[in-house]
């Protein structure tokens, strides 16, 4: 206990610093305005963001850029609330009821009760970060290759299986990731893998450039697809005050505990991220509500306090198995993945040893993140709301403009240019054909450890395959994966079932 406080009170002394400071505050405000476009979240803000952390320190460039997701979580909130049109996944939720409060008037409560609850859950969610992942770090130095292996072959697992939507759809995204992980050379062997004779091709495909290519192209051009040139958002005004009333405190105060805490445990468990976590708050909240239970879609308060409580308690889950296993918790996490990579760091329970102070400092600057989101949002979301009112066109053309800009960034290379049209146009197809992202994006950045715990493993084992079988930390992760893949289809199965013979009385 000692320990964790004395680390805690070092990294405050980090992130209180004017450099890391002022860029952890350029990173909520930054999140934040990118988070309130429609359908532009975390991950398509960091990765524009990338090419200005070149240069920076580990810890700065890290602390702006988590910024950058904690800010750009509550911001999705705004677009939720007031257009009816979610900043990114996760906020989708708050547009049931969000908007319906601000068509009766109550925007403000409705914003309130939203940056409060991401203030409480996100506050809550560092303090479950900062005593669970230290305990994690310890008991996964137990972990070998082949138990590192199956992880990740679980963390794909969920993220394909327990996704909103089609499963054959999702587990064909997490393909394709794989697929174009597998581009480049093999660095064991040095043979070239599906370059096509190409030189450009033999370093593989940039994770950014992948990242930017199947969010932000794809989302920009179905928005200008659908709208005309001088299109706008009917935003609802913001009436009377933006404080709540006594009853909707009373009324929030259960929804920001339960959520605070259904969103750090679904966040912590790799793959799963923020989305689920606000699905399943919502549901929560609606079966245990039984005075206002008829509110509900109609602007039951509890209906935004919840999920975005959950919502954002998920960003701190998410941040301990990237912390202490080294696999990222969401498809954003994926990207901070990489950026301790282009940093020349590895997390996982090594990190705790070799570069607490780093570790440390990101999760005092999350506490100070979460101070500046509640100060900045509640007097400033009037000018984000603002932003909503320019035209769908010119809004978007600065998307793609900045895409392209980040791209060229990373190498100066025309091929790069290329590289983001083709992946931009598949991600458009995708989307369309409502292939969900994430799982690729995943995929991606995880195959290149499975690949290399996968060969450590059967090296290690001379080539003996039952090496992930022998041991029972292998065995527990081997029945989660099969359960995770076979319990939801048998679970829709029994449904089916039961409801094809309580609908046979009714056609005799």
């Amino acid at each position: 206990m000692g320990d964790v406080f004395s680390n805690l009170l070092a990294g405050f002394e980090q992130a209180l610093t004017w450099k890391n400071l002022g860029f952890g505050f350029i990173g909520v405000f930054i999140g934040t305005l990118v988070g309130v476009l429609p359908g532009i979240g975390p991950i398509t803000a960091i990765a524009l963001l990338i090419p200005l952390s070149f240069g920076l320190p580990p810890a700065t460039g890290l602390i702006m850029l988590t910024g950058v997701y904690y800010g750009s979580m509550y911001g999705g909130s705004t677009t939720s609330i007031l257009v009816r049109t979610p900043g990114e996944v996760a906020s989708i939720v708050s547009t049931i009821d969000g908007y319906e409060m601000a068509r009766q008037g109550r925007a403000g409560p409705a914003l309130s009760t939203a940056a409060i609850g991401s203030f409480i859950a996100g506050t809550l969610s560092i303090v479950g970060l900062m005593f669970l992942a230290p305990v994690i770090a310890k008991a996964s130095f137990y972990f070998g290759s082949a138990e590192y292996f199956l992880l990740i072959i679980l963390s794909l697992s969920m993220i394909s299986s327990l996704t909103t939507g089609s499963v054959l759809k999702a587990y064909l995204s997490t393909f394709i990731g794989l697929a174009v992980a597998t581009i480049g050379t093999d660095l064991q062997s040095g043979v070239h893998r599906f370059t096509f004779g190409s030189a450009k091709l033999l370093d593989g495909i940039d994770f950014v450039l992948f990242a930017i290519a199947l969010f932000a192209i794809p989302e920009a051009l179905s928005n200008m697809a659908k709208k005309g040139a001088d299109f706008k958002l009917k935003v609802q005004e913001i009436k009377g005050s933006l404080w709540m009333t006594r009853e909707d405190w009373k009324r929030s105060i259960g929804p920001y505990g339960r959520g605070s805490v259904l969103g750090f445990l679904i966040g912590a468990l790799p793959g799963i991220g923020p989305s689920l976590a606000s699905f399943l708050s919502y549901a929560m909240e609606r079966k245990l509500s039984k005075k206002h239970r008829h509110e509900f879609g109609k602007g039951a308060i509890e209906g935004v306090s919840g999920p975005e409580a959950a919502n954002n308690a998920a960003v701190g889950g998410a941040m301990v198995p990237l912390f202490t296993l080294g696999i990222p918790g969401s498809a954003t996490t994926a990207l901070l993945l990489f950026i301790f990579m282009m940093y020349g760091l590895q997390p996982g329970p090594g990190m705790f040893q070799t570069h607490s102070d780093l570790i440390w400092a990101i999760i005092a600057s999350m506490y100070v993140g979460n101070v500046i989101l509640l100060i900045l949002n509640l007097p400033l979301v009037g000018v984000f709301a603002s932003i909503l009112k320019l035209p769908t066109i010119p809004l978007f053309v600065g998307v793609i403009a900045f895409s392209v800009l980040g791209t060229y960034g990373l190498d100066f290379s025309q091929f790069d240019l290329f590289m983001l049209f083709i992946f931009g146009v598949v991600g458009y197809g995708m989307q369309q054909l409502d292939i969900p992202l994430a799982p690729a994006v995943m995929a991606l950045v995880l195959e290149p450890l499975m690949e290399q715990n996968f060969r450590r493993a059967i090296t290690i084992a001379n080539s003996h395959y039952l090496v992930f079988f022998e041991r029972p930390i292998s065995l527990i992760i081997i029945i989660f994966i099969v359960l995770i893949t076979v319990l939801p289809k048998l679970i829709a199965f029994v449904k089916n079932r039961a409801k094809r013979k309580r609908l046979q009385p009714e056609m005799r």
